[in-house]
């Protein structure tokens, strides 16, 4: 059995050759694109492991001449640029499998050997380019993992279950496997459960007919229906009432659905992906989620790390945010070393969407071009203390920031306004009312669902409100 390496790197190229030979392959090693072609018209090969960036060119991108030459040889990519668009781009070639540097050795050596074994390449896919701006950011350990895990169901449509923390990105996977997947044309519907009244939400998933019940005065399109040709994101899945659950279990064993009130059942071609915050196996042992529904959600489940995990990728993020924000109107800034550093070193509870709502609060407030640890340090204070003095603070400075300016920034200062007190404003009313949602809302004078939706969104736990320590 016989191996091609393709690595530039002489340290790494005779690491992997020692593993392989290791394994009982001959192996055959080059450092660029060129000697790769020469080698591979002078001879036949079992498997190809090959680095993208060599000295003369893109491993990637210079894959089709090696499909002319060896159809059936199933590839290996290797890549230090550890981004979702290079999994994609590997994937895209129909590679066997994608590893980002660092990798595993050994499992690089039993990968090879299973890729001969299998004695065939992954069927090429179409020649469609990926989407442009991928929504996730971070090339740390654990996200590599999330990366290879969205790239083997971006060609077929498994319901993909995607579970982790509030705040760490789960709509941004769904966004992503829908984006770079087979049903990109289609629509893609997102339905936060968690946000509608329990008695509505038969309604807004599956539809209802005129007069189906008190105020149902016209036929209405649910999300099923809308969805259809594409891909349906079910946000907070384990906050689903029972009597939905069952519908929504029918619905998936059977591709079809009846509105509310309606007779006639309606053929739906969706993909689902559900996520959750959840631990669903206790709420399954306690009877609160059906255990046929688990399963048949939980056909592929992609699990997002908090970002206490991925801290080697905070810095990425908050740059990645400033430039949003520039996008967005807020003023334009770069971050100092020592900024991003003393960023980074933060746990971020509420983790991505806290630290979006951050650095765009940090955008709007800073005066200087470069923003560095001493114009970061005031608002972590703020931001570390979440009661009502912290928000008044904060607010404060936000007013001030207004009163600088020659002209205020047009359509800034209300949400700024917003971000700097709302969040400190219900964790307050919360800790008072002993973290009871709807007594909380009664307080606030706002609806119950408004009030769950923020929470959601402000990424506060109200049994963290509550919670001794």
């Amino acid at each position: 059995m016989s191996v091609l390496l393709v690595e530039d790197d002489a340290s790494i190229a005779i690491v992997i050759t020692a593993a392989l030979e290791a394994e009982g392959f001959a192996v055959t090693r080059c450092d660029s694109v060129a000697e790769r072609d020469r080698l591979l018209a002078a001879g036949r090969y079992d498997a190809l492991v090959t680095d993208v960036m060599l000295t003369d060119g893109d491993g990637i991108e210079t894959i089709d001449a090696v499909r002319r030459a060896a159809p059936d040889m199933p590839i290996i990519i290797l890549s230090a640029q550890n981004t979702l668009d290079t999994a994609v781009r590997a994937s895209d070639t129909g590679a066997f499998e994608y590893f980002p540097k660092p990798f595993d050795i050994d499992e690089l050596a039993r990968t090879v050997r299973q890729a001969v074994g299998s004695n065939s390449a992954r069927s090429v896919p179409s020649e469609d380019a990926p989407v442009a701006g991928l929504p996730l950011v971070g090339r740390s350990a654990p996200m590599q993992a999330v990366y290879r895990m969205i790239t083997r169901v971006l060609r077929n449509d498994l319901t993909v279950l995607v579970l982790g923390e509030s705040g760490t990105g789960k709509e941004l996977v769904a966004e992503a496997i829908h984006q770079l997947g087979q049903r990109k044309s289609g629509p893609f519907i997102a339905v936060n459960t968690a946000a509608i009244p329990g008695e509505l939400i038969e309604s807004e998933l599956f539809g209802h007919e005129k007069g189906a019940f008190t105020g149902a005065v016209a036929r209405h399109i649910g999300k099923f229906e809308q969805a259809q040709g594409g891909t349906l994101f079910l946000d907070e899945i384990g906050d689903m009432p029972m009597q939905a659950q069952t519908r929504l279990l029918r619905a998936l064993q059977s591709g079809a659905i009846r509105r509310v009130g309606g007779r006639d059942e309606i053929t739906v071609d969706v993909r689902i992906i559900a996520a959750t915050n959840r631990n669903l196996e206790p709420m399954i042992a306690a009877g609160t989620f059906r255990e046929d529904l688990y399963y048949r959600l939980n056909v592929v489940p992609i699990t997002l790390p908090p970002l206490r995990e991925r801290a080697d990728d905070i810095a990425a993020l908050a740059r990645h945010f400033l430039a949003l924000a520039a996008g967005e109107g807020l003023p334009r800034h770069s971050l100092s070393e020592d900024a991003a550093e003393l960023i980074a070193q933060q746990a971020w509870r509420g983790n991505v969407r806290e630290l979006r709502n951050f650095i765009y609060r940090l955008a709007l407030l800073a005066r200087e071009d470069t923003i560095n640890a001493a114009a970061v340090q005031p608002l972590l204070a703020a931001n570390a203390r979440p009661d009502a003095g912290d928000g008044q603070v904060t607010l404060a400075s936000v007013v001030q920031h207004w009163l600088d300016q020659n002209e205020p920034p047009s359509g800034l200062i209300y949400d700024a306004a917003l971000a700097a007190f709302e969040k400190p404003l219900f964790t307050a009313v919360l800790r008072r009312t002993g973290g009871n949602q709807l007594r909380a809302a009664q307080v606030l004078g706002i609806n119950r669902n408004t009030l769950r939706k923020r929470l959601h969104e402000l990424s506060i736990d109200p049994l963290d409100v509550v919670r001794p320590g």
